[in-house]
Order: structure tokens, then sequence, then C-alpha cells
């Protein structure tokens, strides 16, 4: 296929354009300026310097004239705070430039679209007694964002959905996310303090293989649940201390400490006129279950192998130790 995406330079943009090449398709991208210095574009990728939010329909449709696939690895993620209120700045970041898109692939005549969406958007359907979009305006733009996409979509253009947990991996010359928690592990304090519950985590290989995969056979409207291994946090803390070499008690807090750390967040929030994607001290509430997915359901419909979580994790904090060392 001839595949545009929008967010090819970012992290999880780098390794999908890398497999949309391995599987034989021609890849162009649009991405904001300055390009990453350390691991260029393939040479074969065409890239448009530009802000896709700032492009007119024409420009847009122009772009999309012979595309036949489209992956959206844009938007806004929830660890950006803005100024209260925080709903319409997660409405315009994720719900209107996803949906602006499907409307004028369709238009162009592209037949599939695969949107990068998160695993809260799963969590909120699985436990609707949390409120998760009553409560966080982040959780609510994704999940609005499908419901927007999907209603522009309509019977021609098939759009599919990556719901994605907790990634892992690094882009040359860019610091991990994860790197706040690497610097904790690494302290000097002998033990390590953390809340219940768990998560799925996913290794970005195989997010980009699953990209790939939904473009090319997803079914329309598909939620897939994205997931390399299902981990408490405890085993995830202690798997990156064996990494790190190091050796540590872990004290599961009980939720009404977190709660009380976290009302601290919020009043600082409110002292800076700021809200939260996900509201702190609700949060909590989800924080300490165990939100684990179904990946092995996914790679069976859609064929591809399970990634390396071990190897991802390895990178990370083999990245993260090496931008410590730089900065």
């Amino acid at each position: 296929m001839r595949v545009f995406i929008i967010g090819g330079t970012g992290f999880l943009g780098y390794y999908t354009v890398r497999e949309l090449l391995a599987r034989g398709h021609s890849v162009s991208t649009i991405a904001l300026d300055p390009l990453p210095p350390s691991d260029p574009m393939p040479p074969e990728v065409q890239v448009r310097i530009a802000n896709f939010n700032k492009l007119s329909d024409d420009e847009v449709l122009a772009m999309l004239e012979g595309v036949e696939g489209i992956i959206y690895a844009a938007g806004v993620d929830d660890r950006v705070v803005p100024k209260r209120p925080a709903y319409p700045f997660f409405y315009r970041g994720n719900v209107l430039p996803a949906q602006r898109l499907a409307r004028l692939a369709r238009q162009a005549g592209v037949r599939h679209l695969v949107v990068f969406n998160s695993y809260f958007s799963t969590m909120a359907r699985r436990w609707p007694e949390l409120e998760l979009e009553e409560k966080h305006p982040y959780i609510r733009s994704r999940v609005e964002q499908i419901a927007a996409v999907n209603a522009e979509a309509g019977d021609s253009l098939v759009a599919s959905y990556l719901m994605l947990p907790y990634i892992f991996g690094y882009v040359p010359g860019k610091a991990p996310i994860w790197t706040p928690v690497i610097s904790y592990l690494r302290s000097a304090f002998p033990l390590v303090f953390y809340p219940a519950g768990g998560s799925a985590m996913v290794s970005v290989q195989e997010v980009a293989s699953a990209a790939v995969r939904a473009l090319e056979s997803g079914r329309p409207g598909a939620e897939y649940e994205i997931s390399t291994e299902n981990l408490t946090w405890v085993q995830w803390l202690e798997r990156l201390m064996q990494i790190l070499g190091r050796q540590k008690s872990i004290l599961t807090l009980s939720k009404w400490l977190v709660k009380f750390g976290m009302s601290f967040v919020k009043l600082n929030f409110l002292f800076k006129g700021q809200e939260g994607g996900l509201n702190p001290i609700p949060f909590v509430e989800l924080q300490t279950r165990n939100s684990f997915l179904d990946g092995e359901g996914t790679r069976a419909e859609l064929g591809y192998p399970q990634g390396d979580l071990e190897t991802a994790l390895r990178e990370t904090v083999e990245a993260s130790l090496a931008w410590k060392k730089k900065a």
C-alpha cells in the first residue's frame, strides 16, 4: 500500500515507519521541525515538515492523493498538564484532529485507517463504576476520539484502533519517559515504595507490528488490545532492578496513603491554575487495579509474533542511563 503516517518521527512512529517498509509498503509522513538528528528517516520515506493542524483541507487532500492507508500516531498524552479546565485542551489535541483526518481520508478515497488510542478507553468500559470518562479529561478525550472517528468513517473507510498500555523501548537521541523510574530504583535508599496493582506492558516493536497488521487486515471499528506481557507493579520493578543489578525490598503502599500523596499533587495543580488529564486522587483507584489486556487474542487475529519485553526493558534502562550520563 501507499501509506501516510502522522507522527512518523515520534517514539511510536519511528518503529512503525520501519515496520511498514519491512512489509513492502511505501511511506510518506508529516512531521514537526526539527527532525531527530541522530537517526534520520530512511531515504525512501517522503517527509514533509509541517503542522497537520495548520494545513488547509485542500492541502491535506493533496497529500492524501493515491494514499490507501493511514496510521495516526499523534495526539496529546496524559503527562501534559494544561491550564484549567483541561478537557478543551485534550479535545483539541485528540478528538478534533483524528475526526478531521477521518473525514478527509474518506473524501480522498483512503481505504484503511489505524488510530493509536489508549487502554484507558478499554478500562473505562470494563469498570464503569470508576467513572473514568467523567473524572479524567484525558480518558474522556480518548473515548470520544473513537466515537468521532467511527462516525466519520462511514462504510467506505475501515477504521481500527490500538489500545496501547505502558510502552517500552527507545528512540536514538531521545530520553525514555521511564528515566525518572530508573533513577528512583538507582537511588541509595534501600527500599522501594509503590502502589498495589499492575498493568499490561508492550514493547514498542510489537506496537509497530500490530499497527501494520491492523492496517492490512483490521476490522471496521475494532479496538485491538495490545500487550506483550501483563505484570504486577512488583513484577515490573523486580525486572527493572534485575537489569540494573540492584536488590531492594518493595513495599506496597496502602491505597489511602497513595491518595494522601496525590492530594499534594492536586493542590499543586490548583495553585498553578492547572488541571491534569488524569485526576490524581481518583486515578489511584485505577492505578491500584490490574489493568491487563488480551494481547494473545490480538496476536492470533492479526497474525504477528509476540514482542520481546525483556529486550525492550533492557534497552529502556540502558538508554535512560546513557541519557542521565549525558545530562
